[in-house]
């Protein structure tokens, strides 16, 4: 828990607050004995009803400190222990966020939720629990150990075999339970990785009638965890006894001894009722040490995995000095104008040609590509992509996904990318905006390498439809903007009209401002993807990326699609990754993947003849009438 003290600097006076009044409320607390020591040897036993009035005000006046102390204490601990779990689940997304789909793929989407959630719960109640009780009961005890020692001094053996007798008992039930509670976080994981799956894959199990297997899986989870939970708590429920157990034996011996030395004559009585609240509140002190230890156990093993998600470093980043792609347009008109001009060259004419015809963009960072709500009426830029030799491979695989794999999609063509399953055709998709890095060789935007740009800069010129369609609680609308805030309604309308969504968005209650459920589950699988496609579309990137984004649609509607999307996407740069012939066989340039590799590369007519992969697969799909 040490290492993520960091995250509760900006908390330090808050912190020292807690520790200042907690403080001034212990030393009220054992100051109490005393007085009521001095209440009853001076007051009760000599009859001086003065006496007892006198210090009974002065022990309602140290009682009302202690208890503004107390109040105190709590508030400010407990600002502070929430904007420290604050703090860490904000770190943790944070890096999450930052995370490279390669350290999505070693942790889980479940245990990062639960570190994120549950794991930064336990560290945060705890925070609490130290800065009050870790600070109380030692001081407690020792000031406790002094006080009864400056009462009476042979009396105080009693404390000298009780003390350590349950600090050993402690430290054993600690040892044991450390393990249990570490195990416990990951079961919790798991448990967390069950229901998710089950939640989400609900339609599957009813389809397939899995509804019993997947509650076995469950109720095995859930008796793991459950185990674990009755372990500790057997631990937990014999260390209350014991403690009570040692308390109780050590006030019947201080009251033993205590009564025969005041028949000696060598103690007052006021001094013995003084002497067994010493003692109490020296037991009391190591009873909230034990439930430290039974919490904090956990809270470490939850701050370790915190810490093991934060240390992280994310495997993409951004370079130190990163360079700018020019659009490909724009590029070649400096290039032109300037007679051969280098390509820093052209970078600076086209950023100061653009500072100049819009002083707004003073505003902007250094290399940051403008959305097309941005541009300037009837101008549309695009971008070349090129791969060059790139090989890929996924974590633990055992053989490259993709090998010396080269093309160039150029500015304004549609490039398709087709190929069998598991060929590599998303895996070059996800390359493109640098979701993973290439192992050897480059894939190259307007000439520069993905990997020498902004990831910021390189994706707000792409427009990505995954292969998956996702959607976002909220609106249609909210969803379409996803990828352009500035969209006006009339952007919004274009965009469901190309998409083929407009008609079925009429259909919902309230149109554009319809409410979609999570993750999308009152739509349709083919109305996600034309949703996700409007989404890409609102952006106007210089990119378009379409994952086998049209592999849910109709024939007819994917015919439509792509009938309305050949004015939207002239002049940008598309690639098209798809499984059927008939999406792919008007572009300009196909790519046919083998096993990781280029089978081949040409137009529709071209492959058929020369490419036994691309002629196999549109065999399987078009009539022979079609092929011929």
């Amino acid at each position: 828990m040490l290492k993520l003290s960091r995250f509760l600097r900006p908390f330090a006076p808050s912190a020292a607050g807690v520790l200042v009044l907690v403080f001034l409320q212990t030393m009220a607390d054992l100051y109490l004995p005393t007085l009521m020591s001095e209440i009853i040897d001076e007051g009760v036993m000599r009859g001086d009803t003065a006496r007892i009035l006198a210090v009974g005000g002065r022990m309602l006046l140290v009682t009302g400190g202690s208890l503004l102390c107390a109040v105190a204490a709590s508030w400010l601990s407990s600002n502070a222990a929430m904007g420290f779990g604050a703090a860490l689940r904000k770190a943790a997304f944070a890096r999450v966020e930052g995370f490279s789909l390669h350290e999505f793929d070693r942790f889980g989407a479940a245990t990062l939720i639960t570190r994120t959630t549950n794991d930064v719960t336990q560290v945060q109640n705890v925070t609490i629990m130290i800065m009050r009780m870790m600070v109380m009961a030692p001081i407690m005890a020792v000031g406790g150990i002094v006080m009864a020692f400056g009462e009476d001094r042979p009396l105080t053996l009693t404390l000298a075999v009780t003390v350590p007798l349950l600090g050993v008992i402690i430290a054993l039930l600690a040892s044991k339970a450390m393990p249990l509670f570490k195990a416990m976080q990951s079961k919790v994981d798991r448990l967390n990785l069950v229901l998710r799956e089950g939640l989400n894959g609900m339609r599957v199990i009813r389809a397939f009638n899995r509804t019993t297997r997947e509650e076995t899986r469950f109720d095995e989870a859930n008796e793991d965890i459950t185990a674990t939970y009755i372990s500790v708590n057997r631990l937990m429920a014999f260390l209350m006894p014991v403690v009570m157990l040692v308390m109780n034996l050590t006030s019947v011996s201080i009251l033993w001894f205590g009564v025969r030395r005041i028949d000696a004559g060598a103690m007052s009585m006021g001094s013995l009722m003084a002497f067994t609240q010493y003692a109490m509140q020296i037991m009391f002190s190591m009873l909230m040490l034990s439930m430290m230890f039974i919490m904090v156990p956990r809270a470490a093993a939850a701050a370790d995995r915190i810490e093991e998600v934060l240390a992280v470093e994310p495997s993409i980043k951004d370079p130190a000095g990163p360079k700018t792609a020019v659009p490909a347009a724009a590029g070649r008109g400096v290039a032109e104008a300037g007679g051969g001009a280098s390509a820093v060259d052209a970078v600076d004419a086209v950023d100061a040609r653009e500072k100049a015809r819009n002083a707004s963009s003073a505003a902007r960072d250094v290399g940051l590509v403008e959305t097309a709500f941005e541009k300037e009426p009837g101008r549309r830029a695009c971008a070349d992509v090129e791969f060059r030799d790139v090989t890929f491979s996924y974590h633990g695989a055992e053989r490259p996904a993709i090998r010396g794999v080269s093309f160039h999609a150029r500015c304004g063509e549609v490039t398709a990318i087709v190929g069998s399953t598991g060929a590599g055709k998303s895996t070059l998709a996800k390359l493109v905006p640098r979701f993973y890095d290439v192992d050897s060789g480059s894939v190259l935007v307007d000439g520069v390498d993905v990997r020498e740009m902004r990831q910021e800069d390189l994706r707000r010129r792409i427009g990505y439809v995954p292969q998956r369609a996702f959607l976002f609680s909220g609106t249609i609308a909210d969803n379409i903007r996803f990828g352009a805030e500035s969209a006006s309604e009339a952007d919004l309308a274009e965009a469901a009209q190309i998409a083929q969504a407009a008609e079925f968005i009429a259909s919902f209650d309230g149109g554009f401002e319809h409410r979609v459920a999570q993750g999308g589950s009152d739509v349709s699988g083919g109305q996600k993807q034309r949703l996700s496609i409007a989404r890409a579309l609102a952006r106007r990137p210089e990119i378009f990326l379409f994952d086998d984004s049209f592999s849910a649609l109709d024939f007819k509607t994917d015919a439509r699609l792509r009938t309305a999307l050949k004015s939207r996407l002239e002049g940008s740069t598309v690639i098209l990754i798809a499984q059927r012939i008939g999406t792919v066989m008007d572009a300009d340039r196909i790519i046919v993947l083998e096993d990781g590799r280029v089978a081949g590369v040409g137009r529709h007519r071209d492959l058929l003849e020369t490419c036994a992969v691309y002629r196999e697969i549109a065999a399987s799909q078009l009539s022979e009438e079609e092929l011929a």
